[in-house]
């Protein structure tokens, strides 16, 4: 098996990003974008993937800094991914976090695609404005050529409904991604191919 592991750097105007993944990998991570919440995120998505994740990113605001990691993050899962032969493909998570639900479920389809469903009673979780959240599962999605579904099912705290989003995707990719020895490394589509 390769190893599926992809390096990204975005550099523009606005940002700097780097992005080192690998897939199978144990969880490890070094994670700063200068947003404290949206690093504790980052954290999540790493952790309960068990994905290792190097990311560093700077830039001239939040808006712009959460889109390209989002942006260089798919485009490394990506990469990683090959041309996904042995994949599951199709996973879902049901995550809570307290009083919060959330619920993913995903294609590594080869179509970027986002329906997200959450509302938050605040514009601002830590120094992270809210809608960002939403910005950043359109934008990895697209990235990464996947279908996401995601829904904040019930919740009051908007920390505890962001993290269970965060994890439920965490989850819902590493189901995704994990080979299927059934497969026997067929590519998981009677088209027999998932665009990159």
């Amino acid at each position: 098996m390769a190893d599926r592991k992809a390096t990204v750097t975005r550099e523009t105007k606005e940002t700097s990003v780097k992005v080192q993944l690998n897939i199978d990998g144990q969880g490890e991570f070094e994670i700063t974008t200068g947003i404290r919440f949206f690093d504790h995120m980052l954290c999540q998505l790493a952790q309960h993937g068990i994905f290792d994740i190097k990311l560093s990113a700077t830039g001239t605001d939040q808006h712009h800094i959460v889109e390209d990691v989002a942006i260089s993050l798919g485009r490394a899962f990506n990469q990683a991914l090959g041309g996904r032969s042995g994949i599951a493909r199709m996973a879902h998570a049901l995550v809570p976090m307290d009083e919060a639900l959330a619920v993913v479920a995903l294609d590594i389809g080869g179509r970027g695609y986002a329906a997200f469903e959450a509302l938050f009673s605040s514009n601002r979780i830590d120094n992270m404005t809210t809608d960002l959240i939403r910005h950043f599962f359109v934008s990895f999605a697209s990235e990464a050529r996947l279908t996401i579904h995601a829904k904040v099912i019930t919740g009051i705290n908007d920390h505890h409904k962001a993290e269970a989003l965060f994890k439920a995707l965490a989850r819902a990719l590493d189901g995704a991604t994990r080979l299927d020895e059934r497969l026997a490394g067929r590519i998981p589509s009677t088209k027999d191919i998932i665009e990159k």
